[in-house]
Parts: structure tokens; C-alpha cells; sequence
């Protein structure tokens, strides 16, 4: 018989989380855990939660990978017609969560979303695989399918038009970059008195350090 779900349960004890030993500056923080999660060989590291909501509300969320990050924010890649790239448009609000099972860490960054430019999206196309290249106009991205064969037969002709010749990238995908207002790092403790520091942008752009309760 397998154990009851109520009963699964992790005690917490790899680390602690202090506010004298983080960085003042978030973005250095997450870089020096992001760093710790691909040293420790983590399963794509780079993989987030992002949840999005329609202008009445109604939620949504999906994994998508982290591309790029930097003082700016953080940039993910996405056909700009799917239901997120919709919502985002209508409500330019997205939380991310990074979950780093095996450090017991969790982040997570709520803030406004825009288009990166036009630029940064051709050098990041340009770097992927041929195939995911053809995929990006292959995929009209979250529109119902009849079949899979449909999405393969479009990949098929895509492969024959574009043999021999770049691929440019469609105007309807590029990336978009999370703006963050707040950034709480997360740290499991044991028996559930986890350590959590939140970062709040100010006004001058200076952050705010703050400890929640668990």
C-alpha cells in the first residue's frame, strides 16, 4: 500500500539563510545561488514557474526556462500569441518561482513584464537549433490541434521551404523579461521554521531587506 499523501514529508536541514551573509543587491544573490545550483548539477536548473493572470483575474501557470539575467531582469523566450504572451499583454504582471529541490532553496520574484528588444531576440534565435528554429512558425503556440500529425506535417514543409536558406524569426515570437519588484529567497529549516528574506524595491531603486515568518 502506498503511504498516504498527507504523510510524505521532508525535514530540512542542509543550510540556514542569514541576513548578514546575503548580498545587499538581489541580483548578485540570486547569482551566487543560481551558480551553487549549476555547480551542484542540477536537472535544468534554469526551469521556472511563471504565473500569469487574465485582467479579471483568472490565473495561470507553466515551466519555462530562464535565458538571461541580469540587472534588468529576467528573460524568457515565448510565441507571443500563446495564452501567456496574451495575458501579458492585457496584464503586464508575472510571478516566477525557481524550486532547487536537492538545495532545499526556493526563489521567488513577482514584477511588471515587457518585450526585450528587438535585437536581443534575433541573437537569442539565432543561437538555437535549426529545429527549433522551424518549430517557433511551426507551433501557433496553446491554439487547438487536430492532430500531432498536423503539427509534424507544418514542420515538413517548413524544413523543405527553408532547405538551404536562414530562417528568420516570426515577428509573433521573441522574448520578455520580468521586471522584478520583489525578490524573497527561500531556505528550508527544520521542522518547518523556514528561512525567508525578501527583497522590496524602493523608490531610489535601493532594496529593502526584510525576514517573513514561515
Amino acid at each position: 500500500m502506498h503511504q498516504p499523501i498527507a504523510d510524505l514529508r521532508k525535514d530540512y536541514t542542509l543550510q540556514d539563510l542569514s541576513e548578514s551573509e546575503v548580498d545587499l543587491n538581489p541580483f548578485i544573490q540570486f547569482k551566487q545561488w543560481f551558480e551553487q545550483a549549476l555547480s551542484a548539477q542540477l536537472p535544468e536548473p534554469n526551469a521556472m514557474t511563471i504565473a500569469t493572470a487574465t485582467p479579471d483575474g483568472k490565473p495561470s501557470a507553466r515551466m519555462v526556462l530562464l535565458k538571461d539575467f541580469d540587472e534588468r531582469g529576467f528573460v524568457f523566450f515565448t510565441n507571443y500569441n500563446s495564452r501567456k504572451g496574451q495575458e501579458l499583454a492585457e496584464n503586464p504582471q508575472a510571478a516566477l518561482v525557481f524550486w532547487w529541490a536537492e538545495l532545499e532553496r526556493q526563489v521567488r520574484i513577482t514584477g511588471r513584464v515587457e518585450k526585450v528588444s528587438e535585437p536581443e531576440s534575433d541573437r537569442y534565435f539565432y543561437s538555437r537549433p535549426e529545429n527549433s528554429r522551424l518549430g517557433a512558425w511551426a507551433s501557433n503556440q496553446s491554439e487547438v490541434l487536430a492532430s500531432r500529425e498536423e503539427l509534424e506535417l507544418r514542420l515538413q514543409e517548413l524544413q523543405h521551404k527553408y532547405e538551404n536558406q536562414e530562417i528568420p524569426r516570426p515577428a509573433h515570437w521573441g522574448g520578455l523579461r520580468v521586471i522584478p519588484t520583489e525578490i524573497e529567497f527561500w531556505q528550508g529549516r527544520s521542522s518547518r521554521l523556514h528561512d525567508r528574506l525578501l527583497y522590496t524595491r524602493l523608490d531610489n531603486d535601493s532594496w529593502q531587506i526584510e525576514r517573513l515568518s514561515p
